[in-house]
């Protein structure tokens, strides 16, 4: 392609509206535009990019046996009570209605409609397992869109669905799912890892997410150097006896042998780390209580519940919610605190509230003896208090992971790292295909529900973190796979005819051995044109300038400061030598 006939427009000014260094960069490169809020117009050069990535993914699918469909994005809300998603997905689902009033929403995701397709294809055990899959939009009404396509609210997704007869053959889907996950980002030239994950809204019995690491990812993983132990935080876990003691043992505490519960006075010590300092202690010896509900009016089913834990941990309030099963879980506002548990806020404890409140006690509390939680009354604590002084409901593993926590497989101490989602892959079981029936028949003639993984990646997601972990100062610098042009041939005189004869035999050449190349044929001075190879960040760059008259030329790759002359006749074979260097060597 010829620069002077592309619609490429570059910037050298950063747009206000974008945060982190890869939206900058997508915009200066006139890569994309954005319309709205959360929805961008993809422009030629990154169209190029997101094919690319998306031949990447087809040729991996296609050898895992997933086979491409293409499924509507406008979904009819019956599918979606069918499985109870439609009241409870939640605002980020755009509903609408068309002129008869039917109710339709802009699928935020297809696991009914895959689901639904299957029930009424398939019968037998005969015509398992299969995998579909289809590469479309998507629309999520994000409340904060933002960092361009890492958030957007409309974006492109890779999701396909596996439909199996056992749980073994999920296994082999998944595993299947896994090495293809693997290929597709190592052939897209990103470094990944692969973290345990919560399964949030698709939900399952289990997920992993592949995640770029970057310091402007909004998901916060930790990982184990010395095990390889990875987790997203709203999943890991990791050895509670190794921060603060073992466990005691249930009834170890006779009540006869322990000090009483004494109430003592704390002025002003409504927080943890106020508390430990007034009483000069360490913070795993006090307890500290957090006030949920799941949301609802109290004539709909509203529920209140208290969350214990020790004061050397926070909470992770999504561990929480998946482990009441609560479609929502928002703190109880401060002023009903005491009315609607009988606790008393920044002086709670679990002694004495509303025996109709649930108390769910993280499992750290099972470490605790004579320790101390709040009164109930303003400025007041209890002290030498024990699990046999109230009564928990459940327990659970409700810590928030931090760096420094011992590793849950080896006992190291875990690092913490940002990382940009880019993949994430589900068992679902029979989630799906027991609410909408789903069933197959076996060899007995018996009906039962087929069982289904859920695998998906973010293909403009994935284009924007190739960019947030492929840059420099002067701009982009892509991975050969996907970059959008291999070459960028920049004359550098126009008016010279030497200059111009030398580029335009050089770019037929490369048109001959099928080079993907972009002409910086444009009469603008040298150092704007450098300035502009620089920004799109193409990974080869021949320059042809006042070596030419030598049967001479400039090669230089993006990520090098190394610039070396040439003789023309060597620059294709180097051209080509380099590309597929890159690509099969990925």
């Amino acid at each position: 392609m010829r620069f002077s006939q592309s619609f490429i427009r570059t910037s050298k000014e950063e747009p206000a509206d974008a945060e982190i260094i890869s939206h900058k960069l997508l915009m200066r490169a006139g890569l994309v535009r954005k319309l709205a809020s959360g929805i961008y117009i993809i422009m030629p050069l990154a169209n190029l990019v997101i094919k690319k990535i998306e031949n990447i993914i087809r040729s991996e699918m296609n050898a895992a046996c997933a086979q491409e469909v293409i499924m509507p994005c406008i979904l009819p809300a019956n599918l979606w009570k069918e499985t109870g998603r439609w009241e409870v997905y939640g605002s980020e689902m755009l509903k609408i209605k068309d002129r008869a009033e039917r109710e339709y929403c802009f699928g935020p995701t297809h696991e009914e409609v895959i689901t639904d397709l299957v029930r009424h294809e398939v019968r037998s055990y005969k015509q398992l397992p299969v995998t579909l899959y289809q590469i479309q939009t998507k629309f999520r009404d994000e409340i904060r869109p933002r960092f361009g396509l890492m958030r957007a609210r409309e974006f492109t997704m890779k999701d396909a669905y596996s439909f199996d007869i056992s749980a073994e053959g999920l296994d082999i889907n998944y595993k299947k799912m896994h090495a293809a996950y693997c290929n597709i980002f190592k052939r897209c030239g990103v470094k990944y890892t692969v973290v345990d994950a919560d399964t949030g809204a698709i939900g399952g019995s289990s997920s992993h997410e592949f995640m770029v690491i970057a310091p402007s990812g909004e998901d916060a993983i930790v990982y184990c150097d010395s095990c390889r132990y990875s987790a997203n935080v709203e999943k890991a876990s990791t050895q509670i006896d190794k921060i603060i003691g073992p466990e005691i043992p249930a009834g170890s505490s006779a009540a006869a042998s322990r000090p009483k519960v004494e109430k003592i006075h704390t002025p002003n010590a409504s927080t943890i780390e106020d508390l430990a300092k007034f009483l000069k202690v360490d913070k795993k010896s006090l307890c500290k209580i957090l006030f949920f509900t799941n949301g609802r009016a109290e004539n709909d089913g509203r529920e209140d519940v208290v969350a214990l834990i020790s004061g050397a941990f926070e909470l992770n309030e999504i561990k929480l919610k998946n482990h009441l099963k609560f479609i929502n879980l928002e703190m109880i506002p401060s002023e009903e605190v005491q009315k609607r548990v009988g606790a008393y806020p920044g002086f709670g404890g679990p002694i004495g509230i509303n025996p109709n409140v649930k108390i769910i006690a993280d499992n750290s509390v099972k470490h605790l003896s004579d320790f101390v939680v709040g009164a109930n009354e303003k400025d007041y604590h209890l002290k030498n208090v024990n699990l046999s002084d109230f009564s928990v409901t459940s327990f659970a593993d409700l810590v928030m992971v931090d760096a420094g926590h011992p590793c849950p497989q080896c006992g190291a101490k875990l690092e913490k790292a940002r990382g940009i989602e880019v993949g994430h892959i589900f068992k679902l079981g029979t989630k799906y295909s027991e609410a909408l029936g789903a069933k197959y028949i076996d060899e007995a003639g018996q009906e039962n529900p087929i069982i289904m993984g859920c695998y998906g990646i973010g293909v403009g997601r994935t284009m924007q973190a190739a960019v947030e972990q492929n840059n420099d100062q002067d701009g982009i610098c892509w991975p050969m796979p996907i970059a959008p042009f291999h070459v960028i041939l920049v004359l550098l005189n126009s008016s010279d005819e030497t200059q111009k004869q030398c580029a335009e035999d050089l770019y037929k050449k490369m048109l001959a051995e099928n080079i993907e190349v972009l002409f910086d044929d444009r009469a603008e001075k040298p150092g704007f044109k450098f300035k502009d190879a620089d920004l799109l960040g193409i990974p080869i760059r021949v320059a042809v300038g006042r070596y030419a008259a030598e049967g001479k030329v400039e090669f230089k790759r993006r990520n090098s400061k190394d610039l070396k002359v040439i003789g023309v006749d060597e620059v294709v074979s180097l051209v080509k030598s380099e590309i597929s260097r890159e690509i099969n060597g990925l």
